[in-house]
């Protein structure tokens, strides 16, 4: 698993836009920003989308207070269900990471597997990276949703 004070890996991520369809990699979503990443196991999953992503979304001018550049919420899910999930939960404010097939998240060392109920999935997880590098992490333990919510992110910034 990655720990604090190493770099992120590199990774590529597809955004779906108004006008297109859209690639970019970790150093242009990461060098130079001071960055707060959160991770969900999937979009339109009931904790994800009743606390974790709306906590984010009613906070975000707060994070950008504190000197954020940039929130990211990952999911182990394609783009156009992201950019679904996005529009549904009224998220502009965040860039969502659609990580197809979770191979960023597995390079993290953040991934669990689902079996059948959903195969390949991120951790619930939140870090805190400044210039790709991670400075603080915040893993969940299995089922739980205490130390990756927006309202304890910004509390350790």
């Amino acid at each position: 698993m990655i720990t604090v004070g190493q770099s992120l890996p590199a990774g590529e991520f597809t955004f779906i836009t108004a006008e297109d369809k859209q690639v970019k990699d970790t150093q242009a979503l990461f060098t130079g920003k001071r960055v707060v990443l959160f991770a969900v196991p999937g979009a339109f999953t009931p904790t994800c989308s009743n606390a974790h992503l709306p906590g984010y979304v009613v906070l975000a001018d707060e994070f950008k207070a504190k000197g954020v550049d940039a929130l990211y919420c990952l999911s182990v899910n394609d783009a156009f269900v992201m950019k679904a999930w996005q529009a549904a939960q009224n998220a502009d404010a965040i860039t969502m990471l659609a990580d197809g097939d979770g191979s960023w998240t597995q390079a993290l060392g953040l991934a669990k597997e689902t079996g059948a109920f959903g195969g390949l999935r991120a951790q619930r997880f939140a870090l805190i990276a400044n210039d790709g590098v991670v400075e603080q992490l915040f893993v969940e333990a299995p089922g739980k949703f205490e130390v990756s919510d927006a309202q304890s992110l910004l509390a350790a910034l």
